[in-house]
């Protein structure tokens, strides 16, 4: 194994004391900030350890777990809880309070910014029967923290406040000489002043919770802190209770724009009809979508969502050739595929429809008529790709090749998805048919073109206003610059095809429209077979918010081609003004891959026996937002079983049976004390947050404001102890029962503000509370309200846990099932197979189960991929064992 590690980087400290404490043996190396010691990675990451298989471990807390274990001590849950909480609530607080220390010379802000985490800590140790975290005897959780602390705790100038049972911990960890030693290596004798040029390359982030404040000074003022004044009017807003408030009316269909209200159209990318979606296509529109289209109806907006398949195109003819049916029975049935799918995962749209209707053909023909007649056509001839074995010109995604701009080898014939630059099919060098593989022609053919340089000025003109106005993510805004930054060309609107809207011009009646030009109108044409008034929604800018949501490699045509052909068309049409594009989701350390068996459908997630709303959850917690991030099993498992049942369903089990079996099913009297108060502030400051992110649909950062009122409320019973106190006299009585009202009404909450999430929990929670259906819209009005709806005298229903837990069986069975395994087919056989048959047969059985099992313990403990596993075999292996492994594979290896 080989460390990289960087001078002055905090991060350092607790790898190192790993390291020196479990006594591994292991090359240390010291690198720059910049230098790139992880392959692959754009940007500098240290520490990291390089790992006899050839991979990477560069997560801080990954690396010491892994020391940890090969040491022979493994996690626990209790030691996972820690890690989770130090990554997630600790480690942001205390690079934020490290910057100010070392940076700004702020030691009474920093000292702030810690006062929560660090009191949180204090109270989890003050009830610990032991010396360390979660044993007699130091853990990973314990030299995590504690280095995690050290920079500042051990800084002089930073006073933290009394805090004896973090103190006296600290110390005793402190004590360990691995830890004086890493300590001394990292920061040299210099304290804070080590760290200032790792902190100087490395910005300071807002704590979790506080990451997406709405005002400027907030943000750079960091954790916000409670005034004797904001506690006074939380609680008092909190006590006045459910005043008279409308509910959530019924939707009646169908949805139309009201005078006097928000009316907001909502447009999830038309996924193709021919393609299951997987997580991925999930997240990166409907479900975004969906959660944003019921936070909306909850707020009280008028809001009509739509969304539905796109049938049109190259794609559906191969797929009817593969199945042997016609395109529109390939229609018929993946549209039902994909309706259930969706129906599974609970998205709500007010209508799903499709792209083959009557209705599509008029508008996208009358858009063309417009644009034809004001001059914003062109016809030129141009070169197409046609393949001779397919016998058909190539669509743009049916040919791939190398980008003449970047080198990427697997650019598609319309944009290169690596550099994002505009493509011509015959651009490509080396192109290919993606049907046959064969290498394709090129063949002249009459086409027309949209005239995009002629619309460009009107496009600067419109595209300034909605993004100075609205809300578009930072990668919708930096791909459209791009788009205009080379300066716009003409884009082909017409396809040598017979799968799509006819061209209703005499001179192309063999021609259809171009899948780009023609799948945005759909958006048009299906709310048209939602209602014959759809030109109230799309020819009615005054009155209506446009919100789009997509993957970003649909950014160009949503905020480039299709505005260009409504702008060209002259017709008054509602424009995008809110573009909300996501980045990628992976799966694992690849890609989704239908043909090779690896990674999670749609019509495959029902079947694991995990509910839908955690697969919502999970997804929504990962959501790629600002960089790309990767579906994990390892990683679901862990937040299902430490966010969603230790913390979450925890607090609300919990609040709810101690109503149940102190109170006999009545919420009891409550008298409200500071700590009580306090607590009122923090959830009801928490919420305002979730609705000023949700408002700028900032859907992942808004999640973890749910986790963190469920985390205040954990807290919050623990250091109470309602528990004991039910056995005591009057007064301990008393105040089990006001912290007991008190958790069941902020358990009310978190079932208002899950619904956009979790919808099925949040309905649950809701019966079970018995809360009143007012709830909802009393306490999302405005900028947030915190109030007691569930008051003294209300009687709840029956309580019962809302989640279950991951079982690690569970998920490697599921891992291994998703993980690319394929129904092995006859091919000719290969040296591999020519060596099979050249072993005996008769070789040692007991051998071979010895090194199945140890391939299977590095696949567990390494994620290894099959071509890592390979040649750790090689390397870890001996030849007469590698041929007798590959000889019982069949028996022996499932």
């Amino acid at each position: 194994m080989k460390l990289y590690i960087s001078d002055g980087n905090p991060h350092c400290i607790k790898v190192l004391a790993a390291l020196e404490l479990t006594g591994g043996t292991c090359d240390t190396e010291v690198v720059s900030h910049e230098e790139k010691v992880v392959p692959h990675f754009t940007r500098p990451v240290s520490p990291a350890l390089l790992l006899p298989d050839g991979q990477h471990l560069f997560s801080p807390n990954s690396i010491c777990q892994y020391l940890f274990d090969i040491s022979g001590q493994k996690a626990t849950d209790a030691t996972n809880q820690w890690l989770e909480w130090e990554a997630t609530n600790l480690q942001p607080a205390v690079l934020q309070s490290l910057h100010m220390v070392a940076l700004q010379g702020k030691h009474v802000e920093a000292a702030a910014v810690m006062k929560e985490p660090l009191n949180w800590l204090e109270q989890s140790l003050s009830k610990k029967n032991t010396p360390f975290l979660t044993a007699e005897a130091v853990s990973v959780a314990d030299v995590v923290l504690w280095a995690a602390l050290f920079p500042l705790l051990s800084d002089s100038g930073f006073d933290a406040g009394e805090l004896r049972s973090v103190r006296g911990w600290f110390q005793q960890v402190g004590g360990l000489e691995a830890c004086q030693t890493a300590a001394r290596r990292v920061l040299q004798g210099k304290g804070v002043e080590a760290l200032k040029t790792f902190l100087q390359k490395h910005p300071a982030t807002q704590t979790q919770r506080r990451d997406s404040p709405t005002n400027a000074t907030e943000a750079e003022d960091g954790e916000h802190v409670m005034t004797v004044e904001e506690i006074e009017e939380a609680a008092q807003i909190w006590s006045e209770g459910l005043k008279a408030s409308p509910a959530v009316t019924e939707r009646k269909h169908p949805v139309l724009p009201q005078e006097g209200k928000r009316n907001v159209l909502l447009t999830s990318a038309l996924p193709y009809v021919n393609n299951v979606p997987h997580l991925g296509n999930i997240i990166g529109c409907v479900l975004s979508a969906d959660v944003f289209a019921r936070y909306g109806r909850l707020r009280g907006w008028n809001l009509l969502f739509i969304c539905g398949t796109d049938e049109y195109g190259t794609a559906t003819e191969n797929k009817a050739r593969e199945e042997g049916l016609t395109p529109q029975e390939i229609c018929d049935k993946y549209h039902a595929v994909h309706a259930d799918i969706y129906q599974w995962f609970q998205i709500d749209f007010d209508f799903f429809g499709r792209t083959t209707t009557e209705r599509q053909t008029e508008i996208a023909q009358d858009i063309f008529w417009r644009l034809h007649e004001r001059g914003f056509l062109l016809e030129d001839t141009v070169e197409q790709l046609r393949c001779e074995s397919c016998q058909r010109f190539l669509a743009d995604r049916f040919v791939e090749g190398e980008c003449p701009h970047c080198r990427y080898p697997e650019a598609r014939g319309d944009q290169c998805d690596k550099c994002g630059r505009l493509i011509n099919a015959v651009e490509l060098r080396n192109p290919q048919c993606k049907v046959c593989k064969e290498t394709p022609v090129i063949r002249s053919s009459k086409h027309l073109f949209l005239n995009l340089p002629k619309l460009e000025d009107e496009l600067e003109q419109w595209l300034d206003k909605s993004t100075g106005s609205g809300d578009w993510t930072a990668n919708a805004r930096h791909i459209t610059h791009s788009w205009l930054r080379d300066g716009l060309k003409p884009r082909c609107i017409t396809r040598d095809l017979r799968w799509g809207t006819p061209v209703p011009h005499e001179d192309y009646k063999e021609k259809v429209f171009y899948v780009w030009f023609d799948a945005p109108i759909g958006y048009l044409s299906i709310t048209a077979n939602y209602t014959d008034q759809w030109e109230k929604w799309w020819k009615n800018p005054q009155q209506v918010e446009l919100y789009n949501f997509m993957a970003k490699d649909n950014v160009p045509f949503h905020s480039v081609v299709f505005p260009c052909s409504l702008l060209g068309a002259q017709d008054n049409y509602t424009l995008v003004n809110h573009l909300i594009a996501t980045e990628y989701l992976n799966y694992e350390d690849t890609k989704f891959s239908k043909s090779r068996g690896v990674g999670v459908f749609g019509d495959m997630a029902k079947d694991t026996g995990i509910p839908s709303d955690v697969w919502r959850f999970y997804l929504l917690y990962l959501r790629p937002e600002g960089q790309d991030s990767a579906f994990s099993w390892s990683d679901m498992a862990l937040k299902n079983n430490s966010e969603l049942l230790n913390n979450l369903g925890n607090f609300i089990n919990r609040a709810g049976m101690f109503v149940s079996k102190f109170f006999d099913g009545c919420v009891p009297e409550m008298l409200l004390n500071e700590d009580d108060k306090r607590l009122i502030a923090q959830v009801r400051w928490e919420l305002k947050q979730y609705i000023q992110l949700l408002d700028k649909v900032r859907i992942r950062d808004a999640l973890k404001c749910i986790l963190n009122i469920s985390r205040h409320g954990n807290q919050y019973i623990q250091v109470n102890e309602p528990w004991k106190k039910i056995k005591g006299g009057d007064g301990d009585r008393q105040r089990a029962g006001t912290v007991t009202g008190l958790s069941v009404n902020v358990a009310c909450l978190l079932s208002v503000v899950l619904e956009p999430y979790m919808p099925s929990v949040s309905y649950t929670i809701r019966h079970q509370l018995q809360a009143p259906p007012t709830c909802v819209s009393a306490m999302l009005q405005n900028t947030g309200t915190f109030i007691c709806t569930l008051p003294a005298g209300h009687s709840i229903g029956t309580v019962s846990p809302l989640f279950q837990k991951l079982e690690n069986e569970q998920i490697e069975v599921l891992r291994k099932r998703f993980g690319g395994q394929q129904t092995r087919v006859e091919t000719k056989p290969s040296a591999g197979a020519a060596l099979n048959a050249s072993v005996n047969v008769n070789a040692d059985p007991e051998r071979a189960k010895q090194l199945t099992a140890l391939v299977a313990e590095q696949v567990r403990t390494h994620t290894l991929t099959l071509y890592t596993m390979y040649c750790w075999l090689l390397l870890q292996i001996s030849p007469s064992d590698l041929t007798l492994l590959l000889c019982c594979r069949d028996t022996y290896v499932k």
